[in-house]
């Protein structure tokens, strides 16, 4: 039996093979390329980005580049197991490339390797395989329509500008604002965003030490990730990073038994302050747009508004018993 390289067809005059770390650069600048030609705007990848993403890979078998004619890259395409049978591919053809079969090319070598993966999924787990694209982005859209795909979701970039230094949130009674300590807050950090997390669709446990990896970045900065305690107990956290574009809220996390009380808002605000206070002018994260647990509310009540729209398609590979969240349980 042929490699999933060796089983997909490539447009004459073009060549397939995994990256290397000298094509990071290439692959940056193709990617913008990318996310300018659909979206108007490039987001904000860096080498590291690409690095941290490759580090939870075989990327021998699990990405893949497809060089031009000419020896520039003209595609670049990854797939990453997010475990409990959820499986998620990404692909990009820079726009001189578009039209020539590529984009197709990518979307058959992820799914021929999505594939080869679902024996290792959990017996009787269902095993899928999602793929995001830009919403108005009628060509990806309508290919992945043309190969099965059907759309199960849509996701929102929402941001704001920050014209002038955001006030002080006001702190509900009996929480207060801490700061994140390395060797002593991790893993209760981690436990918060997992529980919060578990209400959010389409969610998966993550393993600790993948999410952890967040913390060897060179932009980490302790000082953003923001925590809400009572008494002796995390309650939320809103975990912010600088970006090249920007300031970012990975993660705004607010357990069950303080919801509903604005506490999700103040991490917000007092986010936004934070971040102003660095020099950034802008804020953004990523959100569900269907969230489950009105996240979306939540943003448009304290300014930020919908920057860019995300498509989510999926293909069944396995059916089964689905363990990612679906609905919000009781």
């Amino acid at each position: 039996m042929g490699t999933t390289m060796e089983m997909v067809e490539i447009p004459a005059g073009y060549a397939l093979r995994p990256p290397v770390e000298s094509d990071i650069s290439a692959i940056l600048a193709l990617l913008a390329a990318h996310d300018i030609a659909q979206s108007g705007f490039a987001d904000a990848w860096t080498e590291e980005d690409i690095q941290q993403e490759w580090g939870r890979l075989d990327v021998r078998r699990d990405a893949w580049v497809i060089v031009a004619p000419d020896g520039s890259l003209a595609a670049y395409a990854r797939l990453q197991d997010e475990g409990s049978g959820h499986l998620e591919a990404d692909g990009y053809v820079h726009p001189e490339h578009w039209d020539r079969g590529l984009g197709t090319a990518l979307v058959r070598l992820t799914e021929q390797r999505a594939r080869e993966l679902v024996p290792g999924a959990p017996e009787g787990v269902r095993v899928a395989l999602s793929n995001n694209v830009v919403a108005n982005a009628a060509a990806a859209n309508e290919l992945l329509v043309a190969l099965g795909y059907h759309l199960v979701r849509g996701f929102w970039r929402m941001g704001i500008e920050l014209a002038d230094e955001p006030e002080a949130p006001t702190w509900l009674e009996g929480i207060t604002l801490c700061a994140f300590e390395r060797g002593r807050d991790e893993r209760r950090v981690f436990d918060c965003v997992e529980e919060a997390f578990a209400d959010h669709w389409g969610h998966v446990p993550h393993p600790f030490e993948e999410w952890i990896a967040r913390t060897d970045r060179s932009d980490f900065d302790p000082s953003l990730w923001l925590l809400a305690e009572e008494g002796n107990q995390l309650a939320g956290v809103a975990l912010c990073r600088r970006r090249p574009d920007g300031g970012w809220v990975n993660s705004l996390a607010v357990r069950r038994p303080w919801r509903r009380r604005g506490l999700g808002e103040v991490l917000l605000r007092q986010a936004f302050r934070e971040l102003y206070l660095r020099g950034e002018r802008s804020v953004g994260l990523g959100v569900d747009a269907q969230s489950l647990t009105g996240a979306t509310r939540l943003y448009e009540r304290a300014g930020m508004r919908v920057t860019l729209q995300i498509a989510s398609y999926e293909k069944e590979l396995r059916p089964g018993v689905d363990l990612s969240t679906q609905t919000l349980g009781e």
